[in-house]
C-alpha cells in the first residue's frame, strides 16, 4: 500500500441507504482543511473563479450523506448511475454529464451544509462498491486543486473524453494515486463483509505437511497460544481433482471464513482500526489482522535488533522452510466462428505465493515469457520491488508476508490457440423444439505436460423450460436440468493429456408450451427511462443495486416474447458456456524457473512450482442466431 494514500473517511449505507457504519479520520481531515485553507484564499485573490467555493473543508454526517446519496441516485437513474452523457437524462453537474463510464465507480454527490445555509458542496472522490445488499463509500485525500478540475468538467458543454487533453477524467486519476489504494480499502471491506476472506490458493505436490505457523495462529488446529510453537504446525490440505499421476492439493486458507450473516460492526472496525490507523493504509490483509486480534504478541515474536520488520508481517516463520509459486490462470473467449466477426480471447492472471522463511529474508527471482505473453498489464503486491523489465524477463525482489499472498497480476494474451475450438447451432423447428449442433477440437496444437483434467459445455435456457432432449454426443455424457443442458466431455476423475480428440454432439431439445404474454409498449432505453422503468421502484422488490441487474430483470420477467425464431432468449442472444480447467503450464507463457528463485541471507529452501488455468466467461456464440461483438476501428 502507497504511503502516500490516506483515507478522509468511509461510509457503509445498507439497501434502504441508510448509514449502518462510517469512520473518519482526523489526522488526514486536518491535513485536509489546511489545504482547503490555501487554496480558498488563493482562489479569493482571483478575479474571475467561478468555482472559487466547490472546495468544502469539512465533512457531512451521516444523515447529510444518506440524503445526498439518494439524490444522486434519482439524478443518475440508478446507485451506479449511467457513465455517459444521455439526452433529456442528465443535467449539467452531475457525474453522467463527464460523459466517462468511470463515473459509475468513482462518483461525486453534492451535499447540503445546513452550516452554511443550505449552500451545497461537491464531495470527491468518492469509491462506490457494491457488496451483498451494502453500499461502500471511501473517501480518500486529494489535493483540491483535483477537486476543482473535476467541478469544472462536470459543468464542460462538450461531451466525450479527448485522448491527450489536459484537462480530462483520466488525467486527473493519473495525478491521484490514493484512488488506487481507496480501491484497495473498499474491496477488503466488502470482502469482510460478506465473509469473502479466504487467502489465494497456492496448489503444491501432497505432501506431509504443507502448513505453517499462520495456520496455527488462526485455529487450525487450535492451539490456544502461539509462545512455544517449535516446529511448522501441518494445515489440512484439500485434495484437488485427481489427475492419474502424481496427487495434488491445495494449500488451505489461513482465515476462518466468516458466512453470511448480519453486518458485524465490531469486526469491522477492529478491521479499520489496525488496518489503517489514522487513515493510512497499512496492511488491509484480514489473515494479519485476525492474528494480531486473537493472539497479540509474545517476546519469541521481536525480530532482529538490525531489522525492520514490515506491516504485512506482524509474525517471524518458524519451522521447515520452503517457497511455493503458483499462476492461475483465467481465459476468456468469445468464439463465433464466422467470417465478418474475429474470435477474442484474452488472459488474465495472477502468480500467488506462500514463503515459508525464517527470519525477514528477500526474495529475488526473474519473471520469464514477456514477450511471448504479450503482457498487457501487470501489478505487483506492495511489498515487491521492480525495476525496468528486459526483453523477455522483469526482475523482482520482495520481502514475502505470512502465509498466501498475490505476488503479480497481469493481463496477457494466449501463447497458444484456443484450448477448445469450433461451433454450436442452433435452429428453432417449432415454437417448442430446436436443433442443436456441437462440433469441437479440444487441445489441438496442446501437448505434455499440459493436461485438461475436466471439460463441460452447458447450453442455458433461461426463459424456457426443458421437458427432454434427443441425441448422442461422440463422446461424455448429457445430463439435463430445468433450464440447462450438460455436455461432460471429460469428466471429473479422467483427463486429456499430450493429444487432442474432436467431439461432435447432434440433437434436440424439447421445451414446455411458450406461455403467451402480452405487455403494454415501453420505453426501456437510458434516454427515456420513465418511473415505471426506474430501477427505485424496482428495488422495493427486488433490491436492484444497478443498472446491470435492473437490465438482467427485464430480461428475466418484464420483457414481450420474440418472434418464433428466438422464442427463449432475451434479444435473441443463444450461446453455449465451456467449462474446463488445464494443469501443467500457463496458457500465456508466463513462468518461473526455480533454479532461478534466490534467498538472501542465503538459505536453503525447496522451490516448487505449478500452474493451472481455469476457464472464465468462455463463450460459444450460436452461428444461426445474432450475437453481440465489439466493433473494429476503421484506420
Amino acid at each position: 500500500m502507497p504511503s502516500s494514500c490516506s483515507i478522509r473517511a468511509l461510509w457503509i449505507l445498507n439497501s434502504l441507504h441508510g448509514v449502518v457504519l462510517s469512520r473518519k479520520f482526523p489526522v488526514v481531515e486536518k491535513q485536509w482543511r489546511a489545504a482547503c485553507k490555501t487554496i480558498n484564499e488563493t482562489s479569493k485573490d482571483a478575479e474571475e473563479d467561478p468555482l472559487k467555493y466547490t472546495v468544502f473543508p469539512f465533512l457531512p454526517n451521516d444523515a447529510e450523506l444518506s440524503s445526498a446519496f439518494v439524490e444522486r441516485k434519482k439524478r443518475e437513474g440508478s446507485l451506479r448511475g449511467y457513465g455517459i452523457r444521455v439526452n433529456n437524462q442528465s443535467v449539467e453537474g452531475s457525474d453522467s454529464w463527464v460523459d466517462d463510464p468511470i463515473t459509475r465507480h468513482i462518483i461525486s454527490i453534492n451535499v447540503e451544509s445546513k452550516e452554511k445555509g443550505g449552500e451545497k458542496h461537491l464531495l470527491w472522490p468518492l469509491i462506490l462498491h457494491l457488496r451483498g445488499s451494502y453500499v461502500i463509500l471511501v473517501l480518500p485525500l486529494v489535493e483540491p486543486v483535483h477537486l476543482k478540475a473535476y467541478a469544472k468538467l462536470c459543468r464542460k458543454s462538450d461531451c466525450g473524453n479527448a485522448v491527450g487533453v489536459d484537462a480530462s477524467l483520466s488525467s486527473i486519476l493519473l495525478d491521484t494515486p490514493s484512488i488506487t489504494g481507496a480501491f484497495m480499502v473498499a474491496h477488503a471491506i466488502g470482502d469482510i463483509i460478506v465473509g469473502d476472506v479466504v487467502d489465494p490458493d497456492v496448489v503444491v505436490n501432497a505432501a506431509p505437511s504443507v502448513g505453517g505457523l499462520l495456520d496455527s495462529l488462526t485455529g487450525s488446529i487450535g492451539i490456544a497460544g502461539i509462545s512455544s510453537r517449535a516446529k511448522p504446525v501441518a494445515a489440512p490440505v484439500a485434495s484437488a481433482t485427481p489427475s492419474g499421476a502424481a496427487s495434488i492439493g491445495t494449500v488451505t486458507a489461513d482465515t476462518p471464513k466468516l458466512g453470511s450473516r448480519p453486518l458485524d460492526k465490531d469486526t469491522l472496525r477492529n478491521f479499520i482500526s489496525s488496518a489503517m490507523p489514522f487513515g493510512t493504509p497499512l496492511d488491509l490483509n484480514y489473515s494479519n489482522i485476525f492474528a494480531i486480534k486473537a493472539n497479540g504478541f509474545s517476546s519469541s515474536d521481536l525480530p532482529p535488533a538490525d531489522l525492520k520488520q514490515p506491516a504485512w508481517k506482524p509474525y517471524l516463520f518458524k519451522g521447515k522452510q520452503r517457497i511455493f509459486f503458483t499462476i492461475h490462470e483465467t481465459i476468456h473467449a468469445a468464439l463465433y466462428d464466422r467470417e465478418e466477426i474475429s474470435d477474442t480471447i484474452s488472459v488474465s492472471g495472477q502468480i500467488n505465493c506462500r514463503a515459508e522463511l525464517e527470519g525477514l529474508p528477500d526474495v529475488s527471482l526473474p519473471l520469464s515469457g514477456l514477450n511471448k505473453a504479450h503482457v498487457e498489464v501487470l501489478s505487483f503486491h506492495p511489498c515487491a520491488q521492480v525495476s525496468e523489465h528486459g526483453a523477455d524477463k522483469q526482475a523482482v525482489m520482495f520481502s514475502p508476508p505470512l502465509g498466501n499472498f498475490v505476488l503479480v497480476r497481469y493481463q496477457a494474451n494466449c501463447g497458444f490457440g484456443p484450448p477448445i475450438k469450433g461451433f454450436y447451432q442452433l435452429s428453432m423447428v417449432s415454437e417448442d423444439e430446436g436443433a442443436f449442433l456441437f462440433k469441437l477440437h479440444l487441445m489441438e496444437g496442446y501437448k505434455a505436460p499440459l493436461t485438461m483434467e475436466f471439460c463441460t459445455v452447458t447450453m442455458p435456457f433461461p426463459r424456457r423450460r426443458v421437458v427432454s432432449f434427443d441425441g448422442t454426443p461422440s463422446v461424455g455424457a448429457v445430463l439435463t436440468t430445468e433450464h440447462s443442458i450438460e455436455w461432460k466431455i471429460i469428466p471429473i476423475g479422467r483427463s486429456l493429456s499430450g493429444k487432442s480428440i474432436e467431439a461432435t454432439f447432434p440433437g434436440t431439445v424439447r421445451f414446455a408450451p411458450w406461455q403467451i404474454q402480452r405487455f403494454p409498449p415501453s420505453n426501456s432505453g437510458f434516454g427515456k427511462m420513465g418511473d415505471e422503468d426506474s430501477d427505485v421502484e424496482i428495488e422495493s422488490t427486488s433490491n436492484m443495486a444497478n443498472v446491470e441487474e435492473f437490465l438482467m430483470e427485464k430480461m428475466s420477467k418484464d420483457l414481450p416474447p420474440v418472434d418464433l425464431e428466438e422464442p427463449f432468449c432475451w434479444q435473441a442472444y443463444r450461446y453455449a458456456k465451456v467449462s474446463f480447467k488445464i494443469a501443467g503450464a500457463s496458457l500465456s507463457g508466463m513462468s518461473i524457473d526455480p533454479k532461478s528463485v534466490s534467498i538472501y541471507p542465503a538459505v536453503k529452501a525447496p522451490v516448487e512450482f505449478s500452474s493451472q488455468v481455469t476457464s472464465g466467461d468462455y463463450i460459444l456464440w450460436n452461428t444461426l442466431g445474432k450475437c453481440p461483438s465489439a466493433a473494429v476501428a476503421q484506420v
